[in-house]
Order: C-alpha cells, then sequence, then structure tokens
C-alpha cells in the first residue's frame, strides 16, 4: 500500500503535464496508525528553521524543500491554513493586522475569497492560473511574494532557496526542475524504510494484517 501511495503521487503528477520517474518498490506498510507522527509534516506555517529541521530529520537538504516545495504549484488549499496572514496576524485584531510579506494586491485577492479566520470551507487555488498543470508557475508567484502559505514565503528568506526560487521564475529551466523534482520525490520516498521485523505487506490497505 506504501508504494501505490508513491505510484499514485508520481502518476499524479505526470497526469499534470510533469516529470515522470522511476518508483523505487518495496516498502512495507506500517502495522499501526498513530495520529500524532503527522506532528512531524512540514505545517504551512513553518519559517525557514522549523521548515529545514524538519526536513533535516529525514535526511532532506535546503534544495529538496524549495524543489519539493514548488509541489504547490497543483491543487488548492483551505482558507484555514493561511488565513492568520491575512487577518490578526500578530494578535493585534484590527484589520491591518496583516503579514507584511505577503504582496498587498495577492493578499487584498486572498482576503475577498477568505472572508474571516472562521472560514473552514473555502478553497483557494495554491497556484492561480495554473493550479491543475505541474509547471514552473510557482516560483514566479513566490519570487513576487504571492506565495500562499508562510512556508512558501519562507523561500525567499534564505539566500540559497531564494536563488532556486528566481532562477526558476524566469521558466527558462523547466527540464532542470523537472529533473530535479523527480530526484528529490526519489530521495524523500526512500526516508526511513522500514526494514528487518519491521511493518508488513497489508492484505487490505484500510487495515492491517493481524
Amino acid at each position: 500500500c506504501a508504494d501505490v501511495l508513491a505510484l499514485i503521487a508520481r502518476d499524479a503528477v505526470w497526469l499534470s503535464k510533469g516529470p515522470f520517474w522511476e518508483v523505487p518498490l518495496g516498502r512495507r506498510d506500517g502495522s499501526v496508525s498513530i495520529s500524532n507522527e503527522t506532528d512531524a509534516l512540514p505545517p504551512p506555517t513553518a519559517n525557514f528553521t522549523v521548515l529545514t529541521q524538519l526536513f533535516a530529520a529525514v535526511n532532506l537538504d535546503a534544495k529538496d524543500l524549495v524543489v519539493l516545495s514548488a509541489g504547490h504549484t497543483i491543487g488548492t488549499s483551505h482558507c484555514f491554513s493561511f488565513s492568520d496572514r491575512l487577518y490578526n496576524f500578530t494578535g493585534m485584531e484590527n484589520p491591518s493586522d496583516i503579514d507584511p510579506t505577503l504582496e498587498p494586491q495577492y493578499m487584498m485577492r486572498l482576503k475577498s475569497k477568505c472572508a474571516s479566520l472562521n472560514d473552514n470551507t473555502t478553497l483557494v487555488e495554491m497556484d492561480p492560473g495554473s493550479f491543475k498543470t505541474f509547471d514552473t508557475d510557482y516560483f514566479k508567484l513566490v519570487s513576487k511574494r504571492r506565495g500562499l502559505f508562510h512556508s512558501d514565503g519562507a523561500l525567499l528568506t534564505d539566500p540559497f532557496t531564494r536563488a532556486y526560487v528566481q532562477r526558476h521564475a524566469t521558466g527558462a529551466f523547466k527540464d532542470e526542475f523537472f529533473a530535479d523534482f523527480a530526484a528529490s520525490m526519489i530521495k524523500m520516498g526512500n526516508a526511513n524504510p522500514l526494514t528487518g521485523g519491521q511493518g508488513e505487506i497489508r492484505k487490505k490497505c484500510s487495515v492491517v494484517n493481524h
């Protein structure tokens, strides 16, 4: 089942006009499900320090961070994942309490979609205009301070990741980015595999074997 998820992720990217790569197979499935293990996933509110720490914990570096963040070129997000950038950013509780790193016109567009901090249903495109296509437009948006999440904007706070963003914001190095993304996905897929007596190959993906 872990292999199936890895293959589906690859195929979703490819069907969205992104790169194709050979997925290494042979993963084992976990024998338990622990909800708080998801706390190790990079949250959309994270700054660069937190992001690099979380990535380093699974042997991923700053290049992997900026490359994999570009997965935000496809899909949508609920308002609650970023609405604190639009309202009550520092806890001042007034209309002007916004994230100053967010480009003003983009911020107003987001406010027109997400009316308040309590909006838990509205979906917003992560890459407006091409959210169904895997391309380099994500980098163009981030370079203009129009990244949707804190974590997107954080890429501009480090010299290395900022340079990568700016290089690929030109759209002139698509093949290079596609190759980088494929390599980082394979690297991420190889993080902390279950070996020896750990895990199992599930007969049914929704339940453990015992």
